[in-house]
């Protein structure tokens, strides 16, 4: 069969990394083998249904370069794509399980189910589990004479149905990622199919559409891993053996320190971002960081998702879609989870910034330029950013290390002021300044050197005695691109006014 793979985001909050991740590893496998992509909101929930976050969901994807072949945005030959417009299927096939016996109505109410619970908790070690062992004693269809809880459906009493677990039945199915894995009957709870509000829970809605949409690999996280023995019966329960696809479950993303999932909390209080572009609550308007506006090209939050978790099986590191599309295995996967490095994140930055065209980087530079109303010349801007580009880890640093190119400074690093602006050394630097003032060949930054050293060594000083001081009376700081090149940007004109201004101001 063609591949056909799909993410099935709930729209109950912002989109987490290891999300996207599925997300990404969706898109490759499909891309990989010229499948179809899907995704399907899966809003079944609607308790916990967050208002906007299926727009943050596909802005973010969007944002990312993971584009669905179908979806709600696009269509496709299964529409609808959201499960909330699809509760109807869902009862047909639900229903169909109850008449085979493989589902029945369960009547409990929420208080007798916090009972069952407490009196197993009382009476020993044991949780409660509502299956194969206990449901003859809670209030449903296998538990009741069919009179009486006939009676109860006609009489409008509020229930929900439940997969009829078989009893001691080893349940195994192939993981690509973690190999054969079994499962005896007895720890699978029989869970809920249909809610008493006739919304379907996760478990029935994604095999239902998984069948329907032709899915053959569900690739998903690692906390659906429990489920899917249950998951694997309903295929079976529906005679759907045969198509039934391949499962992979995608290990955990872990903490920095390698213990424990990645929590948004652990994402505060490392002061990195765990989702993919800001996130505004719409309860308490607190904003949660995304990648986009801590400042990562979405290029390079790919290329580091990727490898949280796959190992190309060889030393490449830099990754483009394309390249990541035919290098791409489900099989090379790791099992165990993977940590979060966020400084990884940043390598990453730091070399796409390097091989990004200067014009695209230009934008950055001019647009934060001019949100802060600092003048600049457009014919600088192209010098300054092939002087930082190397230098720099996200682009709003384009704006924050290029300042002293665009203004004078209007405040100097005093310590050096303080041991090396001598009466005799200022006396030096304004000869400098006439001799820079006087330049005529302004293109390359040899000239400076060569004419700062001649002044210098005249004086009986050797060059370098010079170099940090001029540094900071042209840009007021100790560091920065080279000195020479950032001569040689501002160009013998500026430069000699500025160290002529530095020094009006200093030696006052």
């Amino acid at each position: 069969m063609p591949v056909r793979v799909r993410f099935a985001p709930s729209p109950t909050g912002p989109l987490h990394i290891g999300g996207v991740r599925t997300a990404l590893y969706n898109f490759l496998f499909a891309r990989k083998h010229r499948g179809t992509f899907c995704i399907r909101i899966e809003d079944t929930d609607q308790n916990r249904f967050v208002p906007a976050a299926e727009e943050y969901i596909f802005e973010s994807l969007s944002w990312l370069g993971i584009v669905a072949d179908e979806g709600p945005l696009n269509g496709g030959p299964y529409a609808p794509y959201r499960q909330s417009e699809r509760k109807e299927i869902y009862k047909d096939y639900v229903y169909r399980l109850v008449e085979s016996g493989h589902a029945y109505y369960a009547f409990d109410t929420t208080a007798e189910l916090e009972d069952a619970r407490n009196k197993y908790k009382s009476s020993g070690p044991d949780v409660f589990q509502y299956g194969a062992k206990t449901r003859e004693l809670m209030r449903n269809s296998v538990s009741l004479p069919p009179g009486e809880w006939e009676k109860l459906i006609t009489g409008g009493v509020p229930f929900v149905i439940r997969l009829n677990v078989p009893a001691d039945e080893e349940i195994r199915f192939n993981d690509e990622i973690r190999g054969e894995v079994t499962v005896g009957s007895s720890t699978i709870d029989d869970k809920v199919l249909m809610k008493s509000d006739g919304m379907p829970t996760y478990h029935l809605a994604n095999v239902v559409d998984d069948h329907i949409m032709k899915i053959t690999h569900v690739i998903r996280g690692e906390e659906w891993l429990p489920s899917a023995p249950a998951h694997c019966l309903l295929y079976r329960f529906f005679g759907w053996d045969e198509t039934m696809p391949s499962f992979a479950h995608l290990p955990l993303l872990l903490k920095p320190e390698g213990s424990g999932k990645l929590s948004k909390r652990d994402a505060e209080k490392g002061g990195f971002p765990i989702f993919p572009i800001n996130w505004k609550d719409p309860e308490s308007g607190e904003i949660s960081r995304g990648f986009r506006e801590s400042g990562y090209l979405p290029e390079a939050t790919v290329n580091f998702l990727a490898l949280l978790g796959w190992n190309p099986g060889t030393q490449q590191e830099i990754f483009s879609m394309d390249e990541l599309v035919e290098a791409f295995s489900i099989g090379k996967v790791n099992k165990s989870g993977a940590k979060f490095d966020i400084e990884k994140a940043k390598f990453f930055n730091q070399q796409y910034i390097k091989t990004r065209p200067i014009g695209t980087l230009r934008e950055f530079l001019e647009m934060r330029l001019e949100e802060n109303g600092t003048p600049y010349s457009p014919a600088r801007i192209d010098k300054v950013i092939e002087a930082l580009k190397d230098r720099v880890t996200f682009p709003d640093e384009f704006y924050t290390q290029s300042l002293y190119f665009f203004s004078q400074p209007g405040e100097f690093d005093m310590n050096v002021i303080q041991k090396k602006l001598t009466p005799d050394m200022a006396s030096i630097l304004k000869e400098i300044s006439s001799g820079i003032r006087a330049m005529k060949v302004t293109s390359a930054s040899g000239d400076f050197k060569e004419l700062i050293s001649a002044v210098m060594i005249k004086n009986g000083l050797q060059p370098g005695q010079a170099m940090q001081l001029i540094r900071v009376l042209v840009t007021g700081t100790t560091t920065g691109v080279d000195l020479m090149l950032t001569l040689e940007i501002l160009g013998p004109g500026e430069v000699a006014e500025r160290i002529d201004s530095a020094l009006l101001k200093l030696t006052q």
